[in-house]
């Protein structure tokens, strides 16, 4: 790579000093990509810890599952709305971002959204094949609820997002979805230890997705932005006689 280099001199200031301040003035290059600070706790993963244990013992104990909440009937008017409900929830953060002042970018969130998604569906239909839990109604695969475990996904992230700006935005996520965890258990598709560990699964997804995204993607916002610096770079030049500019540009 050659380097041209060229100097500017430009407001020379032969007639007055200069200040300290002025002498020690830089300008930089702005950032092309921005790093975004994210700081991970592990207090974060407590929540959704304990609704997978609390749904883990409550399938592992014989006759525990339902918590004896219920009283079970052969047969229910199923109402399929949480068919699709599951699936609008994972929009949800995009639909809060049109009311609310949204802690990161859009395409970040995109970004989240997939990470967040593939680990839940990882998560979830491992745990399904190799619990192979029994339904009310008796069909298999029952253990996580994945219908509750996209809605607290979608929910979970709006909050992350709308804490700090929107409280109503922030907690709007949780009502829907829990909504969409008593719709399947109503319509005998799932136990409740179903539903409350996967509604711990859609959390702790979304938390292993904030916390795998953020370092990778300001490792690549670092190196483009140092990338960049060097191949362009603006300083201020000082003598006794004045000020002026110097321009460096590589290619």
């Amino acid at each position: 790579m050659n380097s041209v280099k060229i100097w500017i001199f430009l407001f020379l200031l032969v007639a007055r000093p200069l200040s300290g301040q002025e002498k020690a003035s830089v300008d930089s290059v702005p950032e092309r990509v921005p790093v975004v600070g994210y700081r991970f706790s592990a207090r974060q993963l407590i929540l959704p810890a304990s609704l997978i244990a609390v749904g883990a013992a409550g399938t592992a104990i014989d006759g525990m599952n339902d918590f004896h909440l219920f009283s079970r009937k052969d047969s229910v008017k199923r109402v399929r709305v949480d068919d699709y409900v599951e699936w609008g929830m994972l929009g949800w953060v995009f639909a809060c971002d049109l009311l609310g002042k949204e802690k990161h970018h859009w395409l970040d969130q995109f970004f989240l959204l997939g990470i967040a998604e593939g680990l839940n569906a990882g998560m979830v239909h491992t745990l399904k094949n190799v619990v192979d839990e029994r339904r009310p109604d008796g069909c298999p695969y029952s253990f996580p609820s994945g219908h509750t475990a996209n809605s607290f996904l979608g929910a979970h992230m709006a909050y992350k997002e709308f804490k700090d700006s929107s409280p109503f935005l922030a907690y709007s996520g949780y009502a829907i979805a829990t909504a969409v965890g008593v719709s399947r258990i109503c319509n005998n598709r799932h136990w409740v230890a179903d539903v409350v560990g996967g509604a711990g699964f859609g959390i702790l997804s979304v938390e292993l997705a904030y916390l795998c995204y953020f370092p990778l993607r300001n490792a690549i916002a670092r190196s483009v932005n140092s990338r960049s610096a060097r191949q362009f770079v603006v300083v201020p030049t000082f003598h006794t006689q004045g000020a002026g500019f110097y321009f460096s540009y590589s290619f």
